[in-house]
């Protein structure tokens, strides 16, 4: 089974009617790191589905959430909301500056600007869930019962943070953290409750009550996590593995649930995906890749299945380049296995078995709409980035296509496909080993550094290329065959002298598919002009 299954068939255990909740505070860019926690509720929404069961999806904004500091990507103005709540702050201009026309106008927040790309995302790779506004859920007092309920028991909730956190809070810690005077949520604290009032003083000497029923505040992270639990009725809730770890916020949150009058979700703790070479993504640190720009690179299904085969405790290490290569050739090798047929041989082990349910399952989960086929192309990616770049037209790389019989008729599906690969391969995140740079002509600097041996060698060259037919076996063929009759004993020599003449480098991809799908005159005409520069 696949990891969502089990964990779907774990709650159908629990009932028939779930609640899978995902969360995220929108503090800056959102990235792929992001994409793995909401992918996961949504994998297990749909196998929960699946499996019969009545689902809702839920994603909490935590817009209620302060800003912590002024991270690179804001101007010194930002300072001022140090502490205030992202939705109750304006989002940034392009100079990095409060945006205060949108925000007065429109209301156009902070949490704003960062979640609507995002959302944008979502809708692209097939994630629709019911969106909760935290801020608004505490302004509507939704949190207000629960609130009350912790503020009375305050001492109790103390307790418990403290002995199984192991850490001691500080005096006067008071389960409400009420917005001071300036709207922010530090440099205040409490001096008296009677509800729905807690009263408060803060360092810039001013006094006042925050109304627990209108949101003039909100719970602390530890409290405010079970308690969303309570109001929304969350029964199952993928979350990093620093919320999971002993002592953290899921330890205590589960005795505070209880304390609050219901019980915890079932939990699915997620390990982080880093980018390769850069570790662990983070929205504070600029170290990420926007689902928005991984989206232009590959499309949604292959960035689905980078979650979905990864069983949650397992790290992902993201690469732009090479790795997102080989992520999309395991989708195409995958998209084009019959698993029922592979199922229905009886003599499989059951290790090959599971491994067959797993890749069965993961491609199920890869789908952007759910239950849908997932049909095998015949142009893989190695060979699409080869086309676009060999040929500047979108014409062409269908002409050779059609040509070859790989595809009869250009579906929208291709057009993307091919749109993103050459987005992809204008960005810095192309990997270098498949970058492919026919010279326009010839580079002096390298061809005067030839020895005698290789310039006989591009002769020979020129007239092997000149006269073979030109097609991917013949200049295979005709390459090493150039060194043949002049008595070298290194064939490689000649590969080396195609590439410094055709490329500008020592070796690259390899040669024959790449000439193949270039005008023939084009890399003669090339390889006679080195010739005539070096005085031939």
């Amino acid at each position: 089974m696949h990891w969502a299954d089990v964990a779907a068939q774990s709650l159908a255990h629990k009932g028939d009617t779930h609640v899978v909740s995902t969360g995220i505070t929108p503090s800056g860019e959102f990235h792929i790191g992001h994409l793995r926690e909401i992918l996961t509720g949504d994998m297990i929404s749909r196998a929960a589905k699946n499996a019969g069961l009545n689902v809702d999806f839920v994603f909490i904004i935590d817009s209620a959430d302060p800003l912590r500091k002024v991270y690179d990507f804001l101007g010194p103005e930002y300072e001022q909301f140090v502490g205030n709540q992202l939705g109750a702050i304006p989002a940034p201009k392009p100079d990095g500056n409060p945006d205060w026309e949108r925000f007065n106008n429109e209301g156009w927040s902070y949490a704003n600007h960062f979640l609507d790309p995002f959302l944008t995302a979502l809708e692209e790779i097939g994630v629709r869930p019911r969106l909760i506004d935290n801020l608004e859920s505490y302004r509507s007092g939704h949190f207000a019962e629960l609130s009350k309920i912790a503020c009375d028991r305050a001492d109790e909730i103390k307790e418990t943070i403290e002995r199984i956190s192991g850490r001691e809070l500080p005096e006067g810690w008071f389960p409400w953290s009420p917005l001071n005077s300036r709207g922010g949520l530090d440099k205040v604290r409490v001096t008296g409750y009677e509800y729905p009032l807690v009263h408060w003083e803060d360092e810039y000497g001013e006094t006042g009550s925050s109304d627990l029923t209108k949101g003039e505040g909100k719970l602390p992270w530890r409290i405010d996590w079970p308690a969303k639990w309570g109001w929304i009725g969350v029964t199952c809730e993928a979350f990093g593995k620093d919320h999971g770890a002993a002592g953290g916020s899921y330890s205590t949150g589960r005795e505070i649930a209880k304390i609050l009058g219901h019980e915890p979700p079932q939990p699915l703790v997620y390990e982080w995906i880093s980018l390769k070479g850069k570790g662990a993504m983070s929205s504070s640190t600029g170290n990420t890749v926007g689902p928005i720009e991984a989206l232009r690179l590959v499309p949604p299904q292959i960035l689905r299945l980078l979650i979905a085969k990864s069983k949650p405790n397992k790290a992902i290490d993201f690469d732009t380049g090479m790795g997102l290569v080989t992520l999309a050739d395991e989708f195409e090798r995958l998209a084009a296995r019959d698993f029922n047929h592979e199922l229905e041989n009886e003599e499989i082990s059951r290790r090959l078995k599971v491994q067959i349910e797993d890749a069965a399952g993961a491609m199920k989960m890869a789908t952007v709409v759910s239950g849908q086929d997932i049909e095998a192309t015949a142009v893989t990616f190695r060979h699409l980035a080869l086309l676009a770049q060999t040929k500047k037209n979108d014409a062409d790389v269908w002409a050779s296509l059609q040509t070859s019989g790989a595809v009869e008729e250009i579906t929208q599906e291709l057009q993307d496909r091919l749109n993103r690969m050459r987005y992809w391969i204008q960005s810095s995140h192309f990997p270098e080993e498949m970058r492919i740079n026919i010279l326009s002509q010839p580079n002096r600097e390298i061809l005067d550094g030839f020895t005698p041996e290789e310039v006989q060698i591009l002769h020979a060259l020129h007239h092997e290329i000149s006269n073979c037919e030109w097609n991917r076996k013949a200049i295979s063929v005709a390459i090493p065959q150039s060194v043949e009759s002049l008595g070298v004993s290194h064939k490689s020599l000649a590969y080396k002298v195609a590439y410094l003449s055709l490329m500008g480098i020592e070796k690259g991809p390899r040669l024959a598919p790449i000439l193949v799908e270039m005008e023939q005159k084009e890399i003669v005409d090339l390889l006679r002009a080195c010739l005539v520069a070096l005085g031939e």
